[in-house]
């Protein structure tokens, strides 16, 4: 079978059983998980497919989608993308949550494939069919009377369904909404179910694109008292800003560089305005990191935010200050890579009299956040350096080490941590023995270097690897398996994030552990540190989490399944 065969056998099998893993895939076609793994990644490069945890879903063509919920979805389809992607980021593995069928709701689908185990109740037929290519979700669609242009379904027999539900969150949209009036609807049977759609959540999320604002339709179901969390476009007039901050809502403007969080007002406290780059959207630790501080900006209930990407990118990050200080924040966080192109940045920022937090890369001026690099490698190292101890007698033939070059001095110090830890147990390493490779802070490019390095030691069965990051660690282990060496390394990893945990649970698993640096707790520490520092307080040079090294014995006390 030639790769091109193979490749459009792999889209065949995912087309007749969407819910296939890679182990299965490659047992059926004969070839290695890794072989099934770049396949995949190829095909989703060509547009053919997405991959998600464990596998992938067919892009189906989406001729089944009836013409005129196609043309309601083309309209302001970029606004509505923008503000799907944030609300989607709401939702979290094994959630229960609500979707109406309304156009800007539907597009919340592509940001959900790689989620897993939702339970989703929606009467959008073409919602249903965009998530139910996931096998791991639930799909209710509500039963009813289905409209001529096979959208949607409404009436009776939905409104009772609901009754003896409990949604954790509804996402849902208007055709007009005003502060006075509320989300309205022109079909009045519609309007009724999506009433009951929101008596049934805990939690209700509206997404409005800015051509709804000002508008009254036929009927109201909902009063902006009901709404915990509204989305729109940056095309919103400033004016409906003020006005829904009146309100108890969360406001977020979702722009095409950046996305404003807004709190409703409190005349109890000041107000500050925080910008923050973030380091990568791509990055699961830099994710979570994030969320985390939107939560506690939330819980503040002072502190608006601006939110941008630097994109693991030196160039893009200093036109991302640029924007934070054109918004005219009161202070901002960066999250960026580039430790040359720190001191650029934060020169930005003093001119415009701008403090600034600098998360985990240092910043020469700046109030440092973040990891105690050296004691957190350090664990990691003792931890390797046991279980080589334990298991290969403390005998390795070589240690490959997955650097970030860009980093500077201070995050690099977590490796020194880990080489530290690591020769206590084991005693000197020689440098013969030592591989550096450039991890590019990115899984893609950890397992392409690593690829490389196997395949110039094919004799060679008692690798160990330390790493900048989980992203680096996960890239190794990928690059070992797509060699069908997974035996033939043993792995730690620093920041014990999604990725490298859902590894550490596995049996057997050749990442062992990794040292957690709780990406989702920055925020709470991170704002308060903020807010004294605007408030003129004296906050020390440098504020360091705590760390705790997660392996498969410990897993489960510090992150339930």
């Amino acid at each position: 079978m030639t790769i091109f065969e193979r490749r459009q056998r792999i889209l065949g099998l995912l087309r007749e059983q969407p819910g296939i893993r890679v182990p299965a895939l490659a047992d059926l076609l004969d070839v290695s998980e890794g072989t099934i793994r770049n396949d995949l990644r190829a095909l989703e490069k060509a547009g053919e497919l997405t991959r998600v945890r464990g596998g992938a879903v067919v892009r189906e063509s989406r001729g089944f989608i009836s013409p005129s919920f196609a043309d309601r979805a083309q309209v302001n389809a970029r606004a509505k993308r923008r503000i799907a992607r944030w609300a989607a980021d709401m939702i979290d593995d094994g959630d229960s949550v609500l979707l109406d069928a309304s156009s800007t709701v539907f597009h919340i689908a592509e940001f959900l494939l790689d989620r897993s185990d939702l339970t989703i109740v929606t009467n959008g037929i073409e919602v249903a069919y965009a998530l139910a290519a996931n096998a791991t979700h639930t799909i209710i669609l509500i039963g009813g009377v289905l409209r001529p242009d096979r959208a949607l379904t409404v009436g009776y027999l939905g409104e009772k369904i609901l009754e003896n539900l409990h949604i954790k969150t509804a996402f849902v949209s208007c055709s007009g909404f005003s502060v006075e009036t509320g989300l309205t609807q022109v079909d009045i049977q519609e309007a009724q179910l999506k009433s009951r759609m929101i008596e049934s959540a805990e939690r209700v999320v509206a997404l409005v694109d800015s051509t709804k604002f000002g508008k009254v339709d036929l009927t109201p179901f909902a009063t902006v008292d009901q709404v915990s969390h509204i989305l729109t476009d940056s095309n919103l007039a400033p004016h409906y800003i003020d006005q829904i901050r009146q309100t108890c809502a969360n406001l977020t403007v979702c722009g095409a560089n950046t996305v404003s969080s807004y709190t409703p007002c409190s005349e109890e406290v000041g107000r500050y305005k925080i910008g923050f780059a973030n380091q990568s959207e791509q990055l699961p630790f830099a994710i979570d990191v994030r969320r985390g501080l939107e939560r506690a900006a939330s819980d503040a209930g002072n502190i608006d935010l601006t939110l941008a990407d630097n994109q693991l990118d030196g160039e893009v990050a200093l036109r991302v200050a640029d924007r934070l200080i054109a918004e005219q924040v009161d202070l901002a966080i960066e999250y960026q890579i580039d430790e040359q192109v720190g001191s650029l940045i934060m020169a930005k920022f003093q001119r415009a009299g701008i403090p600034v937090i600098a998360v985990d890369i240092p910043m020469v001026g700046a109030t440092f956040f973040g990891v105690d690099n050296y004691r957190a490698g350090h664990m990691a190292g003792v931890a390797l350096g046991n279980w080589i101890a334990g298991t290969w007698n403390k005998q390795f033939d070589r240690l490959a080490i997955l650097e970030e070059p860009r980093v500077g001095p201070l995050p690099a110090a977590r490796l020194l941590g880990q080489l530290d830890g690591l020769e206590e147990i084991v005693g000197d390493i020689p440098a013969s023995k030592r591989i550096y490779l450039n991890s590019g802070n990115t899984s893609e490019q950890s397992q392409a270097e690593m690829l490389g390095a196997l395949q110039k030691l094919p004799n060679e069965h008692r690798i160990a690897v330390v790493t900048i990051n989980d992203d680096a660690a996960v890239g190794a282990l990928a690059a070992a398996r797509e060699l069908d060496r997974e035996a033939d390394v043993v792995i730690v990893g620093q920041g014990a994030d999604r990725i490298a945990r859902s590894e550490i649970r596995h049996p057997d698993s050749r990442i062992i552990g990794s040292t957690a640096y709780w990406p989702e707790r920055y925020g709470e520490k991170l704002v308060p540190l903020a807010i004294k520092i605007l408030q003129g307080e004296a906050v020390p040079p440098a504020v360091h989490i705590d760390h705790e090294f997660i392996d498969a014995t410990n897993i489960d006390a510090f992150y339930p399944a």
